[in-house]
């Protein structure tokens, strides 16, 4: 069996710094969002998250956007993210039996600053948005991954605090949990295990 972690929300517990940036700026955080729109569908953070721009593109845009000079890189500056210990230990324990690895949208910076910390040490893999050029909610994130791995929807596992993500995932026909709580995490994998063996 496959089992694929969001990181952010699930593995690791951390408030989006979008606010605090958006104060640090002297905007609003509808401002702040606002700044990153490229035309009707366009995002710079999507952008960013697929790893298409860096970092210090983003902010040279929004900055011009905003018409303020930004010249420290705030997504790093406001990231500290702190490990969730029972999910941890969920990982750990799947892992004794179980392919087990994390599918998480991200950004260099938080990527390089989980690394530092051994965030990732916990999975077998990580296939992170700005390494693969993919970002959750689209399919080819999770066909990226099952491809990678060699097993099919149906042997798989998936968590993320997004609705949106889980929705996507299952619509692959991949078991997919919206995460809340460590506890029905863990409830949710011990059905998924029972279903498997019946």
């Amino acid at each position: 069996m496959l089992f694929i972690f969001d990181m952010g929300g699930v593995v690791t517990l951390n408030t989006p710094p979008e606010t605090k940036i958006a104060s640090a700026l002297g905007v609003t955080a509808e401002e702040f969002r606002a700044a990153q729109k490229l035309g009707e569908s366009g995002n710079l953070f999507s952008l960013l998250t697929r790893g298409k721009i860096s970092e210090a593109e983003f902010w040279s845009e929004v900055g011009a956007n905003l018409g303020k000079k930004i010249e420290s890189n705030l997504w790093q500056f406001f990231f500290h993210p702190k490990m969730n210990l029972d999910v941890k230990k969920t990982i750990l324990s799947l892992r004794k039996k179980h392919r087990v690895v994390c599918g998480t949208n991200t950004i260099e910076s938080h990527w390089q600053c989980h690394l530092a910390r051994g965030d990732y040490s916990i999975f077998d893999e990580t296939y992170a948005s700005q390494k693969i050029g993919f970002e959750k909610p689209d399919a080819e994130f999770w066909k990226k991954i099952l491809l990678s791995e060699g097993y099919e929807p149906g042997e798989t596992f998936f968590t993320d605090d997004r609705e949106q993500n889980v929705e996507a995932a299952r619509a692959l026909g991949i078991t997919s949990h919206k995460f809340e709580n460590a506890s029905s995490l863990k409830k949710a994998v011990k059905e998924f295990l029972k279903l498997a063996h019946a």
